[in-house]
């Protein structure tokens, strides 16, 4: 019997060359990494002398190994505790899959040359010519390739058509004009049994783009349930999904393509958590899939980790030097990192591989940003989404170059277009409440921003910007402030602004008990991270005064006696608190004038 490791090869082997067939050729190319990505089985011999102790799996927790900088790497070899070398044969996670038949290409002999010149035509990107020639054919195979070339005639219009109207970059109400003549064929082809997966997948597509999301799921469902190893449906079920209750809900066969999309899903929807643990478990049969460790190294960036994030980018570099995909959120992360070097490599690379991709210009864009040079960073950006409208992250980190600029209207509007793309994009959300805050409209503010702290509720950042706005002059909502500042200290609040905030705003509300204990807590978090600067000195000088005046002595003597440490009207302060202290532990207490009258 065929392990599982086996079937895997087998139905991605096939699904490459169908895939690409029916010019799917992003799910092809899809399929055919991943079937690379399945580490051989070893002879014997080999396996008894590569499974030492040295190169068996993962660190404690099954969390990933790092990566050494030079010489081999462990990484592609990893497994996890439990693991061990145990035969793939096992299905992921213990979990038994559906058998799913691979589909044979209906007969198409009468007609295969035509096919075949078809085919032809849409590769060459003549549209028109490849349904022409398949006018008249009912095989499900020719079918599908008519429509499809139909639909892309049609979207080559509407590009067309919106160009013309708006320029590259604007704003236009054209519709695909295939659409209508399209959904009646499809649906009617639906109705009488006569449509294959790869038809349903086009049908889904015409009904999201006329706006029917919940009958184009179901459409795509049926797709991936009888033939699942067509990402792009996968992926087009994803941005159909807007919640975790609607991709909880869907009616999906349990086959092990399902766990690559549930941890897709998962990603998109921030479960950042699931979404690595599914990975993880994924990488058990496909140790060598530059996708796996891709879309982990995506979901330790966006759960801040950063240098593990970095260190798998690395590698995956170091293996494919020509890789494009995924390098957009790299150089996003060593944006974040201020690694100048690094971005100027990377940029560099990116040029040279492929500079009309928009990862590419989104990368330059991302460089150039990070010299202060903005007016060269709007340009690529601009690039990027000539080459690709729907980009979000350009769309994006464009509005931020605007508002660097100080060109307010534009950044609104960049921030809009990355909304309307993805309304789950809380950076755009965040962007349009600072635009709207450094407007004075305080309001409107806190709108944006509630959206993006409920799309990304652990991200400090956000809540601290929230409280600010409840701060500000025009509000002076303290509560609420202190409402966010509490989420933001609970949520790995790297910069220790929350701390420090709640800790003065307690304090100008009289809670002194309270301000002293966050000021307590702030100082912990300074002493760990070696700061020692005016917050530090700050709080030192508050406690001092507190525990005088609370009549904890001892505490208020070793406040005090740092303090000495420093120079300006502290110091000061504190040497006039520890005579005081002096002359209450003496006994003495200190005069008042007052008392005494001439």
């Amino acid at each position: 019997m065929a392990s599982t490791k086996e079937n895997y090869c087998v139905e991605l082997r096939a699904a490459a060359r169908q895939l690409g067939d029916r010019c799917l050729y992003s799910a092809a190319k899809w399929a055919a990494e991943l079937l690379v990505g399945i580490e051989p089985d070893a002879a014997p011999s080999q396996s008894a002398a590569m499974d030492t102790p040295s190169s068996s799996g993962a660190g404690p927790g099954g969390r990933l190994l790092h990566l050494h900088r030079s010489g081999g790497s462990s990484f592609r070899r990893r497994m996890r505790p439990g693991g061990g070398g145990s035969e793939a044969g096992t299905p992921l996670g213990g979990v038994s899959y559906v058998s799913t038949p691979i589909p044979d290409d209906d007969a198409f002999d009468a007609g295969a040359d035509k096919y075949l010149l078809a085919k032809t035509y849409f590769d060459c990107r003549e549209h028109r010519r490849a349904a022409h020639v398949l006018r008249g054919h009912v095989g499900r195979k020719a079918v599908f390739l008519r429509c499809y070339a139909l639909y892309m005639a049609g979207e080559k219009r509407k590009e067309e058509e919106t160009i013309e109207l708006e320029g590259s970059l604007g704003k236009s109400n054209v519709v695909n004009q295939e659409l209508v003549a399209l959904e009646r064929e499809l649906s009617t082809h639906r109705r009488t049994g006569a449509i294959d997966s790869f038809g349903l997948y086009l049908y889904g597509i015409v009904l999201r783009d006329k706006g029917c999301e919940g009958l184009a799921r179901t459409v795509l469902v049926e797709s991936v349930n009888s033939y699942p190893w067509n990402w792009s449906a996968w992926l087009e079920i994803q941005s159909l999904c807007t919640s975790s209750d609607i991709l909880n809900n869907l009616n999906l066969k349990n086959h092990w393509m399902k766990d690559f999309f549930i941890a897709s899903a998962h990603l998109e929807l921030k479960m950042h958590e699931e979404a690595l643990k599914r990975y993880e478990r994924l990488m058990c049969v496909f140790r060598c899939s530059d996708y796996i460790q891709a879309q982990i190294a995506t979901v330790q960036y966006s759960m801040r980790e950063l240098d593990d994030a970095d260190m798998i980018f690395e590698e995956l570099l170091r293996t494919d030097p020509f890789r494009v995909d995924s390098m957009d959120i790299y150089s996003n992360l060593l944006y974040a990192k201020e690694s100048l070097t690094a971005l100027s490599f990377l940029a560099h690379r990116v040029f040279l591989t492929d500079k009309y991709r928009p990862e590419s210009c989104c990368i330059i864009a991302n460089y150039y940003s990070l010299k202060g040079q903005h007016e060269k960073s709007v340009l690529y950006f601009q690039r990027a989404l000539k080459l690709n409208r729907k980009y979000l992250s350009a769309w994006t980190l464009m509005g931020h170059e605007f508002v660097e600029l100080k060109n307010t209207p534009a950044a609104i509007d960049a921030y809009r277009r990355a909304v309307d793309i993805n309304p789950r994009d809380y950076r755009a959300w965040y962007g349009l409440g600072q635009i709207y805050e450094m407007m004075g409209m305080p309001f409107y503010a806190l709108y944006y921003f509630r959206k993006s702290s409920h799309l990304q509720p652990n991200d400090a950042r956000l809540w601290i910007a929230m409280a600010q706005c409840y701060e500000s002059d025009p509000l002076q909502m303290i509560e609420e402030a202190i409402k966010c500042y509490e989420r933001a200290a609970n949520s790995n609040d790297t910069e220790g602004i929350a701390l420090h905030q709640l800790a003065k705003l307690h304090s100008m509300l009289g809670q002194s008990e309270e301000a002293a204990f966050y000021y307590k807590k702030d100082v912990e978090r300074m002493e760990v991270e070696e700061r020692q600067g005016q917050n530090f000195v700050e709080a030192l000088l508050f406690l001092a005064k507190h525990c005088k005046s609370v009549g904890r002595f001892e505490e208020a003597e070793h406040y005090c006696t740092r303090l000495l440490d420093y120079t300006g009207p502290e110091k000061e302060t504190a040497k006039s608190i520890l005579q005081g202290l002096k002359r209450e532990q003496s006994g003495f207490p200190s005069m008042d004038l007052d008392h005494f009258s001439l």
